[in-house]
């Protein structure tokens, strides 16, 4: 089982593959299973690098709070242990925090992509009561199938049960237990960018469902007119996870701008 220690907390990763590197960083108490939509469309053109957040999947869950630069260095160091020298990041919610984050302390990021993400701060549109939602206790199948009723739309939760019925029983496995849970919403309500998002000069994709509950679509626009070289896409009527309810457009779209801004032709 592959793992790295940092300040005596074991992270648990995967890498497979020899292309360029492409790391995905999970939301708030999610675990990796969160990537599954993504993961096969990148993986064999990439070297895909998937890890669980310091509290969620086989990583340790130490005593909180965390904050996202914690969280940032965390994924430094998975990535100095996989021997990447440069990037491609992908991230949601507080993922996108981290990868954010780790792109403004680090210089291994080749580009990044947002979904459903924000720069945070004292403006920015963060709602407590729909990101409170989110948690459930791993060991109850059905309060973690009720529980995405925030990060779904309507639409989407009514047309694929059967989705809903899959991604609960994943949760089961991965997701955060209530401590760790906790100490990663501390990361996510006080993270703030420092510095101006104008020296994030970083190639970046930003998407965003119109119907985002838990991070409000004011956030993209925030991150696309502050990053100077962002694209913002809106995909109309989904919901938080955006990659799960638009996967096939997200993975063509997240495909064309790999190919746009690296070094593979896909």
């Amino acid at each position: 089982m592959p793992t790295i220690e940092r300040e005596g907390v074991e992270l648990y990763y995967e890498a497979d593959g020899d292309g360029e590197a492409v790391a995905f960083v999970e939301d708030l108490g999610y675990g990796a299973w969160l990537w599954g939509w993504q993961y096969d469309a990148l993986a064999g053109p990439f070297e895909t690098i998937t890890w669980d957040l310091r509290g969620t999947g086989r990583s340790d869950a130490p005593e909180g709070p965390y904050t996202v630069p914690q969280l940032a260095a965390d994924l430094e160091a998975v990535l100095s242990e996989c021997g990447v020298r440069t990037v491609h990041l992908v991230g949601s919610g507080l993922g996108g925090m981290v990868a954010l984050e780790h792109a403004r302390r680090y210089g291994r990021a080749k580009t990044l992509t947002l979904l459903g993400a924000s720069a945070g701060g004292p403006d920015a549109e963060l709602p407590a009561e729909p990101r409170e939602a989110m948690f459930a206790p791993p060991a109850d199948e059905a309060a973690l199938r009720a529980s995405l009723e925030p990060v779904l739309s309507a639409d989407f939760r009514d047309a694929h049960p059967e989705a809903l019925d899959r991604i609960a029983a994943w949760r089961v496995a991965d997701d955060a237990e209530r401590d760790a849970w906790a100490a990663q919403e501390e990361a996510f309500a006080s993270y703030e960018c420092e510095g101006p998002l104008y020296e994030i000069t970083l190639p970046t994709l930003v998407i965003h469902g119109d119907e985002d509950r838990v991070v409000p679509p004011s956030n993209a626009e925030t991150l696309a007119e502050g990053l100077p070289n962002a694209e913002l896409e809106i995909a109309p009527d989904a919901g938080h996870l955006v990659g799960i309810e638009y996967s096939a457009a997200v993975n063509d779209r997240l495909l064309g701008f790999l190919e746009e801004h690296g070094d593979v032709d896909l």
